[in-house]
This record gives structure tokens, sequence and C-alpha cells, in this order.
């Protein structure tokens, strides 16, 4: 059995206790090599109708957690749209990320030792392949609706080309295949990483001050302008201890507090994997067999998935609806603008 250190989840209503699936034997990725007996943390929350048609399966993004609750206030909870009231909610944390799913933190197997910096390559269909095995166990034969943001977007597509169990499909700010842009900002922050000489060390928590200057340059992307214009503007007397600077050192200490930086580093990477048309012809030809019908969201102010992205998706899925937000959050609008997502997706949800 793998041990997965803890790490604290709260949520502001419910917190449905964290399950563990453990799937014994090889774990075969798509990179050739294999893990063993890997662990699949998952929360599900609310009530299985009786014909089981109320499946809600969110992915989640870079480094939540299982609770939906928690990080998606305001679309996903009691009071919302995506109600446990309603929907049989299940999220599960993904493969390599250190919230109770299989990770370098975890112990290999076959060697006794923590994977550390020698946790193998994994790509987004490896994480897709880990919620399938999930979703078998749980008995799941249908998904009313898969949702996700980022690169939990990017895993509801791969989901839809290799398993199509869904009625319906939302994604927000995500893109089928990543772009250059984006892997030149990962791997800026995986320099980052690898400048603090810890990262390559025997240490649980090795590579944690390059991980905070990472999320520092992370942010940059997930933001805009504007919004650190606004927010971060210091008197016209200051020569130092500028709010900005400050603003940012509190974000990688923030995250370094509740995150791994070796799951960082490799979320990443799995990240610069995506590409739905990897060995299915192209792109355009993968889009064009997911039949589901779909809303796709984009935000006018994300940098980090620029419009292009999402309409690229809406131009080939066949039973698609593409709608854009007005955002000053950037790519964080996502889990920010919880008021316009609902307001576009109650109606797709209804019809």
């Amino acid at each position: 059995m793998i041990v997965s250190i803890p790490f604290t989840q709260t949520s502001n209503k419910v917190n449905d206790s964290l399950h563990y699936y453990h799937h014994s034997g090889e774990f075969r990725l798509e990179s050739g090599e294999v893990l063993n007996d890997i662990q699949i943390a998952y929360q599900t929350f609310g009530t299985l109708n009786s014909d089981r048609s109320n499946v809600v399966w969110v992915c989640h993004a870079l480094t939540a957690n299982t609770d939906p609750i928690q990080w998606w206030p305001g679309l996903v909870g009691y009071d919302y749209l995506i109600n446990p009231e309603e929907y049989f909610i299940v999220c599960a944390n993904i493969l390599g990320s250190c919230y109770g799913t299989t990770g370098p933190r975890d112990f290999d197997p076959k060697t006794g030792e923590r994977y550390l910096s020698n946790f193998p390559n994994i790509t987004i269909r490896d994480q897709v392949k880990a919620h399938i095995l999930l979703k078998n166990y749980l008995g799941i034969e249908r998904i009313a609706l898969g949702m996700g943001g980022s690169t939990g977007g990017q895993q509801i597509l791969e989901w839809a080309i290799e398993d199509p169990i869904f009625d319906k499909l939302f994604i927000i700010a995500t893109s089928a295949q990543s772009s250059p842009w984006g892997k030149a900002i990962r791997a800026s922050q995986r320099m980052a990483i690898e400048a603090d000489v810890s990262f390559f060390s025997s240490s649980v928590n090795g590579g944690k001050k390059g991980m905070e200057a990472a999320r520092a340059m992370a942010l940059l992307s997930y933001r805009t302008p504007e919004t650190f214009n606004q927010s971060q503007r210091d008197d016209n007397e200051a020569l130092e201890n500028y709010k900005a600077e400050s603003y940012q050192r509190y974000q990688g200490i923030k995250l370094s507090n509740r995150f791994d930086a070796r799951s960082y580093y490799t979320l990443g990477k799995t990240m610069d994997t995506h590409n739905v048309g990897r060995g299915r012809g192209s792109v355009q030809e993968a889009l064009a067999s997911i039949k589901t019908e779909t809303l796709i969201i984009g935000i006018e102010s994300d940098i980090l998935f620029p419009l292009t992205d999402q309409q690229t998706i809406a131009d080939h899925l066949p039973n698609s609806t593409f709608e854009i937000i007005q955002s000053d959050y950037g790519h964080d609008g996502f889990l920010i603008e919880t008021r316009k997502i609902s307001e576009i997706l109650k109606p797709f949800l209804k019809k």
C-alpha cells in the first residue's frame, strides 16, 4: 500500500471525508514507464439518484485538491449552481499531485524509497486513465456533466475523446494543445526550482524556495497588468518595500506552505504534454470525434490561455457553444467570476 503524507483540506460548509482507491499492480504510463500500486484520493458530495443520472465530475486545476466546494466557491456548493442537493459530485486528485494521489512524495514499492525528483514523467492522458479507473471502481456508467478549468479542462477534453461517457461538458480557460507560450512560462518556473539545490536532495521538503520563486512567476500569467497596477500601487515617495514585491513573496510562501515542490515541477511538465491530437491524426480530427454537447467559456483578459485557444476548440467541436466573459482577473477569472459563469452555465444545463 502506498502511504501519502496528509495535507489539510477544508471546506466552507462541508468536507466529505477523503477516500482512497488503491489500484494493485502495474499502471503503465504513456511514456512506457510503470507505476506500481497507485493510490487515488477522491471526495464525493451529494447523493446518487435512483437512475444514477446526476453525476457531475469536476476535474481540478494545477494545485487544487479534491474539494471543489473549497476552491470553486460561488459555482460549486450548497448555495450555488452545482449543488450537492441536486447532483452527485465527484472530484479526484490528479496523478502526480500531493493531496493523496500517488506523486513524488510517495514511496516507490519497488525500492522502498520516496520517488522525489525521480518520479516519472506523466501526461494528461495518464491522469485521465487514473480517473477512468476510479470511475469504474465507483460503478459510474454515465456522467451528466464533466467540468473543469485550465488543466482541469484539458483533462475533460482528453477524457471525452478516450471514454465518451458524458452527457454534457463544460470547459473554461483551457486548450486542446499546450502552446509554446505556455511551455515557455512553465519551463521558466522549472528553471527557478532547479536553481534551488535542495530540489535534487533526499529531503522530502526539497525545492521549497525555488517553488516560491516559480509561483511568483506563474502569478504574472494568471493575472493582468491592470489588476496589479490597481491593487499594488505604492506611495509616490516609496524607495523600497514595494507592495507588488511583498505580494509576490507572500504568494510564493503561501503555496510553499501547502504544496510540494516536486509535484509542482511534475505537474508543470504534465501540462506541457497536452495535445489531444497526438496519435490521433491531428488536433482537429481528435476534437471532431467529441460529439458531446459542450459549453466553452473563454476569458477576454486571459494571457495564459488566450481566446484563440478556446476558439480552436469551438471551431472543431461539432456540438459546442462558445461564450466569452470579461474579467479584470485574467486566467484566475475562471475561479473568481463565478456569477458570470453561472449565468451562462445554468441555461446550458437546463436546456
